[in-house]
C-alpha cells in the first residue's frame, strides 16, 4: 500500500471524508479523488496499461464505482486507497479484454473479405493473392449499408479510414472502452449481414 495513506493522521482525516461521502457529500467524495487519483493513475493503472489515454480512462471509471459501491466500503483500519486499487485493477483487466476482443475482430474483418481475394498469377508465375478491388468496395459497401449507422460509422473510421482506436473513439465522442464495445457489436453485424448474403 502507498506509504503515505498509513499514516494515522491521514487515516483519520480520510476516515471522516469516507462518512460524509457516504452521506453523498460531493465534496468530501472529490476529496477523496485528489487524494488518490494520482496514486492510482501511476502505481496501478499506467503500469499495467501502459497507455497514458487508456489509464486515464479507467482512472474516471475507476471513481465512477467508487461513488455507486461507497456505501459498501468497510473500514477496516487500513486506507480506502486498497479498495480503490482492487478496482482499478479490474478496470485495467476489462480494458485488456475489450482491447483483446478488438484485436480479434479486426482479423475477423480480414477473414469476412478473403472470398473475395482471388489467387492470380503473378509476374513470376507464381500464384499470389490479389484483391478484385471494385468487387470488395461494391460488396463492403452493401453490407454496411444494412447495418445500424453508428456500426457502419465505427468500421468505416477503423477499417477503412485505418484511424486509430483513440481517433475513432474521438470522432464518435466516447470513451476508448465504449468504441471498443461498438466496434465489437458493429463488426458481429456485419459478420451477420456477410453470412446472410452466404
Amino acid at each position: 500500500m502507498a506509504s503515505e495513506f498509513q499514516d494515522p493522521g491521514w487515516l483519520k482525516q480520510e476516515r471522516k471524508l469516507v462518512s460524509r461521502a457516504k452521506r453523498g457529500d460531493r465534496d468530501a467524495f472529490g476529496a477523496l479523488y485528489r487524494a488518490f487519483a494520482g496514486a492510482l493513475y501511476q502505481r496501478v493503472l499506467l503500469p499495467k496499461l501502459q497507455n497514458p489515454a487508456a489509464a486515464e480512462d479507467a482512472l474516471a471509471e475507476t471513481f465512477i464505482t467508487a461513488w455507486q459501491r461507497l456505501d459498501g466500503f468497510e473500514d477496516r483500519g487500513v486506507s480506502l486507497f486498497s479498495w480503490l486499487a482492487r478496482i482499478a485493477s479490474n478496470k485495467a483487466i476489462d480494458l485488456h479484454r475489450g482491447r483483446g476482443r478488438a484485436d480479434r475482430a479486426a482479423a475477423n474483418l480480414e477473414r469476412l473479405v478473403e472470398p473475395l481475394l482471388a489467387p492470380v498469377p503473378g509476374e513470376d508465375d507464381d500464384l499470389v493473392r490479389q484483391i478484385d478491388a471494385p468487387a470488395l468496395r461494391a460488396k463492403v459497401a452493401e453490407v454496411l449499408d444494412r447495418i445500424h449507422p453508428r456500426y457502419r460509422r465505427a468500421i468505416e473510421l477503423r477499417f477503412l479510414q485505418g484511424l486509430s482506436r483513440d481517433d475513432c473513439a474521438a470522432r464518435l465522442e466516447v470513451k476508448l472502452g465504449t468504441f471498443d464495445v461498438v466496434l465489437l457489436r458493429a463488426l458481429r453485424a456485419f459478420r451477420k449481414e456477410w453470412d446472410h448474403d452466404g
